[in-house]
């Protein structure tokens, strides 16, 4: 499928893998329409082509808004891109009690149900496009995380979440059939983001010595490389890819 003169759709699109998705798709011709909270715009370094929208990913109304804008653009809506999410780390019992069940609430609504959100009125609206060869009309990438399956201690509602997004991948692939819309997830390992900006040298090196090969730390122009990758494959669908260096992840 073209990227060119067409609209795209990110999620947490200000920074981040969402960020560096954005602009590589802006690269390649896109328009491109970065979903992100006000206080995350307002910290982004503004990328030509890409116009910021401010949407809570949680929010049916928010997300329905945004997602008409990006259809009304001009262009038809073919990629949607979800990168959203939170990570807050607390064990089910700790020295300060148990679990709090609000946070646990929290990072899935924005993980898992943030995601659907997305999914079901963005795909509702690529659903009225026209279709290209193959009746295919676009194609939806979803972020898992490799916690998805090997989810460390304190990781009970972030690893809970992503399991989740990968769940929903074959089903909403099925679902999606008829209409030509493909359905792929992402599951990246230790990806050199912002949230690892505040980390030290040596904890960092730590965790890319854990990476059997490379033997590093991932690059979010990476995952903006497969996602692009994923776009212009148009056999892949209802499949969830590592994107980890072979990592698996200890306990702790």
């Amino acid at each position: 499928m073209q990227i060119n003169d067409t609209a795209a759709l990110v999620t947490g699109g200000a920074s981040g893998l969402g960020g560096a998705t954005a602009k590589a798709l802006a690269g390649q011709g896109a328009h491109v329409f970065a979903l992100d909270l006000a206080a995350s715009i307002e910290k982004a370094d503004q990328v030509e082509g890409i116009t910021y929208v401010e949407a809570d990913v949680t929010d049916p109304e928010q997300v329905r808004a945004a997602v008409d804008t990006a259809a009304g653009s001009g262009v038809p809506l073919r990629t949607v891109v979800n990168c959203a999410g939170i990570g807050p780390s607390a064990r089910i019992l700790s020295k300060k009690g148990p679990h709090d069940l609000n946070l646990f609430r929290k990072v899935v609504e924005v993980n898992l149900i943030g995601t659907f959100n997305v999914v079901t009125v963005a795909s509702e609206a690529i659903a009225k496009t026209e279709p290209l060869a193959d009746d295919q009309r676009g194609v939806v990438i979803n972020t898992a995380s490799v916690a998805a399956y090997d989810g460390q201690i304190g990781q009970i509602a972030y690893s809970a979440s992503k399991g989740g997004v990968v769940g929903m991948t074959l089903p909403a692939a099925r679902d999606l059939a008829s209409h030509g819309i493909r359905v792929m997830t992402i599951a990246p390992g230790i990806i050199d983001t912002p949230m690892l900006a505040t980390v030290s040298d040596e904890f960092r090196a730590g965790l890319a010595a854990g990476v059997p090969f490379p033997k590093r730390l991932g690059r979010p122009d990476e995952y903006a490389q497969l996602a692009l990758d994923i776009v212009r494959h148009d056999y892949l669908n209802g499949e969830v890819i590592r994107l980890d260096g072979s990592l698996r992840m200890a306990p702790r």
